[in-house]
Parts: C-alpha cells; structure tokens; sequence
C-alpha cells in the first residue's frame, strides 16, 4: 500500500489539520506530512500550489486526493477498518457521524471568536453573544455520550468523533471557558493522548506568529 502524504498547515494554529493528524497518529498508521505554514495575513500562495481548494488539510495517497478533515478520517477509517476510527456498532457508528458532522458545520461563533493556539497562556476573553450556546452544545455532546460509552473518550476508546472535537478542547482550555467536571475530565484524558502531546510539542517549537489569531 502506498504511504499517505497528509498535507498541513501550522500546528499551533491549523484546527482543520489537527483533526485528521490527531486521527492517523493516534490509530499508528504510516503517513507522511507536509506542513505549508500560513506565515502572513493572506496565507501561503504554495497552499494554493498544490491543494485542489486552496486549503489545508488534504490528504494525497497515491493517484487520489482527499480534502475536508472528515472526509479523510472517514477514509483512513475506510483502509484501516480495526483501527477503530469507526466504532463497529451500526447505531454507534451513525451517531459518531452526526456529532462530526455537527462538529465541521457548527459553533461558528466559539471558533470565530476563540481561534486554536497551542502557545496562548491561559485567560479569559470578553465573548460575543452565541459563544455560550454553542459550548453548552459541546458540553451535552461530551456528556451524553460519555454517559452512555462509560469513557474515557466519546465512544469509549478513541475514535474520530474525539479527533474532530480536538481542537475544541484546546479552545475550552486556553479561553477558559468550562468548569463542569465532566467536561475537564474528558479535556484531560484528550490532552494526555501521545498524539496530542506529540502535535503540542511540534506546535510550542513553531517559530511563526499569525497575529490575528492571537486573541
């Protein structure tokens, strides 16, 4: 099998390619990475290059190219069927969609007005109106799933459905923004993942700076 090459951008920043990097690192799998960074206001014109919209995360394997952080976690599920991205149930499977779908298409408030930064020293913000009901959202995804798997992840053991929340936590963390302890605890195990650290350690070492999300 060909190795995948996955394509990225910042790691301190680039919440759409933590996702799927979170997801093939954490299941093990040999991939690949080429990170563009966006170094500037307008980004990298080499982005542009080379990915088939513009953006990062794409993922080339062999002839094929997949873009969209979902659509290549689905698919690495896809080659990689026990890895466990997916759970096996049928039930628990739809359900992991529904909550990745809501993931990519929602909570434009939160991610507007919170962007990811690995760096950023924990504190508060003065948040626009929506950012509270879209993390009381979060929080009754977290729990009602944690409810009914047992934990310690969404779905029991770590699936994509944790990837695509991942920077998510990383927001709730640095901005401050939960105190349910049922929300911290599944922020710690996330964090405490090999594949989190790993991308955190990357991240710390960036030497760039994109001041506009530096909130």
């Amino acid at each position: 099998m060909d190795t995948p090459t996955l394509y990225i951008a910042n790691k301190n920043y680039s919440s759409w390619s933590f996702r799927p990097w979170m997801a093939m690192t954490a299941i093990g799998i040999d991939f690949e990475e080429v990170l563009i960074p966006f170094d500037d206001a307008a980004g990298n014109p080499s982005i542009k290059a080379v990915s088939p919209t513009g953006r990062v995360p794409f993922l080339k394997h062999g002839a094929l190219t997949i873009w969209e952080s979902l659509a290549i976690i689905e698919y690495v599920a896809e080659l990689y069927p026990d890895a466990g991205l997916l759970p096996r149930d049928r039930a628990e499977r739809a359900l992991a969609r529904s909550v990745s779908m809501e993931m990519l298409s929602s909570f434009r408030v939160l991610r507007s007005a919170c962007p990811m930064n690995i760096r950023r020293p924990k504190g508060r913000i003065a948040l626009p109106d929506g950012v509270d009901a879209d993390i009381s959202r979060i929080e009754t995804i977290w729990r009602d799933l944690l409810q009914q798997s047992g934990g310690p992840f969404l779905f029991g053991a770590f699936s994509g459905a944790d990837a695509m929340f991942a920077p998510v936590v990383n927001r709730f963390d640095i901005y401050d923004l939960v105190s349910q302890n049922d929300t911290l605890a599944y922020m710690e195990t996330m964090k405490a993942h090999r594949a989190w650290r790993k991308w955190e350690e990357a991240a710390r070492a960036e030497p760039w700076i994109v001041p506009e999300d530096e909130v």
